[in-house]
């Protein structure tokens, strides 16, 4: 079974407090996009958990995301696991804010559910995921749509009106445990406007979702990186984007675009500093 994993964009990202079992209350509008890695999912007739990747740094077996699905799936479905294996082709950038993992993870348990002649609604496969990670259950059923919760509480939403995207990722990282720290350390100046962006998506407004998105992570980056998204986020509103963002908790970078045209002319020119620069719609 072959499976696409689709990257995430949030078009707003709040972050509304700590709870106490340590995780974080949020308020998303997460959309999908049409950036994916390729997943291949075999039951391999009892040969145990074998996940096969093309970056050879991230981890293999039951320590990917993919190999937790796996696992996740069966315990959920209280049989034994016959064997899987998964191979993995990443073109998602990685530790970029765009679940890449999250994603795997949900076209692992999406190819499970079919091969097994599907046992589980999405519904509840959504919920199989919350045990892997809080961005699985919006990568099992996509689109666009309000998180809430850890970002397992998913409200659906209209999609996003047709448009283009340049996603840019700078070549550096950003610890996501230490942008939590820093947001608790701090008072947040500046919040996303979620009901706006709600009633501009209902209204089918892609400007009044463009001139509204923002994430409060951007206030909280060290300085280095907060320049560097920042002569990012210009560039793209220069180069004729009708908004731009930082996703999840960054790096990575993009601009909304009505014309494909126009989305093509900017990637092309980040391209130029930014290799991990791709060309995207929403799904």
């Amino acid at each position: 079974m072959e499976q696409e994993a689709l990257a995430k964009l949030n078009l707003t990202l709040d972050v509304l407090g700590r709870r106490p079992d340590g995780y974080h209350d949020m308020k998303m509008v997460m959309q999908s996009i049409s950036l994916t890695d390729r997943l291949t999912v075999l039951l391999n007739g009892g040969h145990g958990l074998r996940v096969v990747t093309s970056s050879h740094f991230l981890p293999q077996g039951e320590k990917n995301l993919a190999g937790k699905a796996a696992l996740a799936f069966y315990a959920a479905l209280e049989r034994e696991m016959p064997g899987v294996d998964v191979t993995l082709v990443k073109r998602i950038p990685i530790c970029a804010g765009m679940a890449g993992g999250s994603s795997d993870a949900a076209a692992v348990l999406r190819a499970l559910n079919e091969l097994e002649g599907t046992p589980f609604t999405p519904a509840q496969l959504a919920r199989v995921g919350e045990t892997v990670g809080s961005d699985v259950p919006f990568c099992v059923l996509g689109g666009t749509a309000l998180a809430e919760g850890r970002g397992e509480i998913l409200t659906p939403l209209p999609a996003l009106p047709p448009c283009w995207l340049a996603v840019c990722k700078p070549e550096f990282p950003i610890s996501t445990p230490e942008l939590f720290n820093r947001l608790d350390g701090m008072r947040v100046r500046r919040r996303p406007d979620t009901e706006g962006v709600l009633a501009a998506l209902e209204a089918g407004d892609l400007a009044g979702v463009a001139r509204r998105m923002y994430n409060v992570f951007e206030d909280v980056l060290p300085p280095r990186q907060s320049a560097r998204v920042e002569a990012i986020r210009s560039e793209l509103i220069q180069l004729g984007a009708m908004g731009a963002c930082m996703t999840g908790t960054g790096p990575t970078v993009f601009g909304l675009f009505e014309t494909k045209a126009g989305a093509e002319e900017a990637v092309e020119k980040l391209k130029q500093d930014h290799r991990e620069t791709f060309l995207a719609r929403p799904v």
